[in-house]
């Protein structure tokens, strides 16, 4: 199998997933977040940015011409049709970066071990076929809503966190400590690193 080793974290709002990349990080993983790459895009796109404003008008930007993302929230997760016609402009866009990305990792000269991103969306956006492995954490929902407080009907429109489950390669339940997360993803890391 080709270093560095593909592997996407994924799950449900608030069940862990961005600690689990920190505690892949932490052993050595190399890491990406699709978050941060939506975030980077927002402000560094200069053509999202004009799709954005043609669809919206200066209504989504802020006084300084950056994009907002809380007035984005507010359109796209009030209707469907806006979330996907944002998807569809996002999704190839963080696609296309992620797959830079490892392919300068698979080039440079010395490949780390594991090349490891979280996608939140990635079943639901067909992306587990461009990895060589997934890892799914979940929680109980009453644990996502103590972390994060109610969650929205975001979830509505989500794969159930038992298919995600059953088509994972690893999946975690979060419902313990931060060090019992980490001693599930070390886990991992060593069971990734013996293939």
């Amino acid at each position: 199998m080709a270093r560095p080793l593909a592997v996407a974290v994924t799950g449900g709002i608030a069940a862990g997933k961005s600690e689990a990349l920190a505690a892949f990080a932490r052993r050595g993983a190399l890491v990406s977040s699709s978050d941060e790459i939506v975030h980077r895009l927002y402000r560094e796109d200069e053509d999202l940015k004009a799709e954005l404003r043609a669809r919206w008008g200066d209504a989504v930007f802020g006084d300084d011409g950056e994009v907002d993302r809380a007035a984005v929230g507010r359109i796209v997760f009030a209707d469907r049709d806006e979330l996907a016609w944002l998807e569809g402009l996002l999704h190839p866009r963080v696609r296309r970066l992620y797959e830079t990305w490892l392919a300068d990792l698979r080039a440079g000269a010395d490949p780390p071990a594991l090349a490891v991103a979280e996608i939140p969306l990635l079943y639901e956006a067909g992306g587990e076929h461009r990895f060589d492995r997934v890892v799914v954490i979940t929680a109980p929902a009453e644990v996502r809503e103590r972390r994060r407080g109610t969650v929205d009907d975001r979830e509505a429109r989500l794969i159930p966190d038992e298919e995600k489950l059953r088509r994972a390669d690893f999946a975690y339940v979060n419902d313990g400590s931060l060090e019992d997360l980490d001693r599930f993803v070390q886990g991992v890391v060593e069971e990734l690193e013996s293939c």
